[in-house]
């Protein structure tokens, strides 16, 4: 493990230089070192620089700029088709200043740079072009109705001429996890600005500043003042603010389901809407007539992304019988083989967990799944002497009521249970609150096309995993969350459906 980076670039550097700041309206809001919060890099656990510690009359602030821009006629007068431009002109900004955000994002979070730039950058960009084009088609329907008249003679009555319209909901509050920041604000600011609302952005403390970036490229892309404000802070403070905040129309939240309860207790006081994408204990199933090769590849690469620090993340295998020990080694081979390190080093496999926090509840997890009778195969409960490193660790469980089976665990940690029967394999897929994500991985597509239809999830990937695109709903069942990012339905999350019915 090598966990000092090499020199950052002389863009980064600068950026890194200013004091903690704030976006409301277009004016940059600074704060001291005393109120400021320390931000590490995780796989140093050296200070990289500061973030503003934000209050709730931040928030104040911030919402009434969001309200101001959003009742302005001058964004009342921004057409469809003028807010399409905008997203396309911000997703050029974002190709053009890749390499920046990139390093940023990989100091901030952790995340090898080699993995931020084929996969998370090209990503925003499409995210962005493809809201652009939504912003021109999200329209109402017209038709006309004949409604019956509750007369005696049963006549009907008149005609009438009925449409719906399509308009945004308003303010919304963002708030976007520690995990791939840059990715989660921007798929909720494009269907945002798509449906024409206007927003408050809280990222989460440890990873502010890729998010400040892009808000600064968010501004130099022509957006009027307060289309986006940025609010940095403790969520205790800042996301508590913003989910009450009675300004705020609509909260749009990914994190844990614990803090995703809360939010929901807090909209309350205005009946705000809230969508929520949450945690999830996603299983990966695979049938003993499975390409063997490909399955150890799609479960290395779902489980050891981002170190197991994401949503979907496929932590727990369902095998059976005829491939589990294979397959399990398979996978414990290639853990054992990766290479951790700083993800600026272009060799790194693995990067660091977000936090020394973070890394205590993962090896704190892995101790309990060996206390409870788990089988580690590599790995273990060990944190690293510098940095916020965790093994990637690979365990099998017999008992699957167990917590390293039933709980998130956020890590680069993979539990296999053994099954035999497919009624076997549906209950144990299902046995979990969560419902986020599945994959099963078989040649026989009539089976994978029936275990699609049996698990609570809702994404079900077949021999693969991972696989995303914007066109595509995403969200969960259960407690990871509700509501949908992605496709058509994103951008309706963000809009209001009104009925006009006009007699003729």
């Amino acid at each position: 493990m090598k966990p000092t980076p090499p020199p950052i670039s002389a863009a980064v550097a600068a950026f890194l230089d200013r004091p903690g700041r704030m976006l409301i309206g277009d004016e940059w809001i600074g704060s001291d070192l005393a109120g400021s919060i320390e931000v590490l890099d995780p796989a140093t656990g050296g200070r990289i620089g500061y973030a503003a510690a934000g209050t709730s009359e931040h928030v104040d602030k911030a919402v009434d700029a969001a309200r101001a821009c959003f009742e302005s006629s001058a964004w009342k007068r921004t057409t469809p088709s003028q807010r399409t431009a905008l997203l396309w002109r911000l997703s050029e900004l974002i190709e053009q200043n890749g390499d920046e955000l990139a390093e940023l994002e990989t100091l901030n979070e952790g995340l090898p740079i080699n993995l931020v730039k084929s996969f998370i950058i090209p990503g925003l960009i499409e995210t962005l072009r493809y809201y652009a084009g939504w912003a021109t088609r999200m329209d109402g329907a017209a038709k006309t109705l004949s409604i019956p008249d509750e007369r005696p003679d049963g006549a009907f009555g008149p005609a009438y001429h009925a449409y719906t319209r399509m308009q945004p909901v308003g303010v919304v509050g963002a708030i976007v996890p520690w995990n791939n920041p840059l990715i989660f604000a921007v798929a909720k600011f494009a269907p945002a600005i798509a449906a024409g609302c206007t927003m408050v952005l809280k990222p989460a403390d440890e990873t502010p500043f890729s998010t400040l970036r892009f808000a600064e490229l968010v501004l130099e892309a022509g957006f009027p003042a307060g289309v986006l404000n940025v609010v940095t802070g403790r969520g205790s403070v800042v996301g508590a603010a913003l989910a009450a905040h009675p300004g705020v129309n609509k909260i749009a939240f990914t994190g844990s389901t614990e803090t995703g309860k809360s939010i929901v207790s807090a909209a309350t006081g205005n009946l705000k809407r809230v969508s929520l994408e949450l945690g999830g204990k996603s299983p990966v199933i695979v049938l003993d007539d499975a390409d063997l090769k490909s399955a150890i590849q799609g479960v290395c690469e779902t489980i050891f992304l981002n170190s197991g620090q994401i949503c979907f993340a496929g932590s727990r295998v369902i095998a059976q019988s005829g491939i589990f020990e294979d397959l399990m080694r398979g996978v414990a081979d290639v853990a054992r083989s990766m290479k951790l390190g700083h993800g600026l080093l272009p060799d790194t496999d693995l990067g660091p967990l977000i936090s020394a926090r973070q890394q205590a509840r993962v090896c704190g997890y892995i101790q309990s799944g060996i206390s409870d009778g788990a089988r580690l195969l590599c790995g273990g409960p060990k944190p690293s002497e510098q940095g916020f490193f965790v093994e990637p660790t690979v365990m099998i469980a017999s008992d699957p009521t167990i917590r390293i089976v039933q709980e998130e665990v956020f890590g680069p940690v993979l539990v296999g249970t053994e099954a035999n029967t497919l009624g076997e394999i549906i209950r144990l897929a299902n046995d979990t609150p969560y419902g986020l994500a599945a994959s099963v991985w078989t040649k026989d597509l009539s089976i994978a096309h029936g275990l699609a239809a049996e698990i609570d999830a809702g994404t079900v990937w077949v021999n693969c995993h991972n696989a995303l695109d914007e066109a595509m709903p995403f969200g969960g069942f259960k407690q990871s969350g509700w509501g949908r990012e992605g496709s058509q339905a994103g951008v309706a999350e963000f809009m209001e459906e009104k009925s006009v019915i006009v007699r003729l």
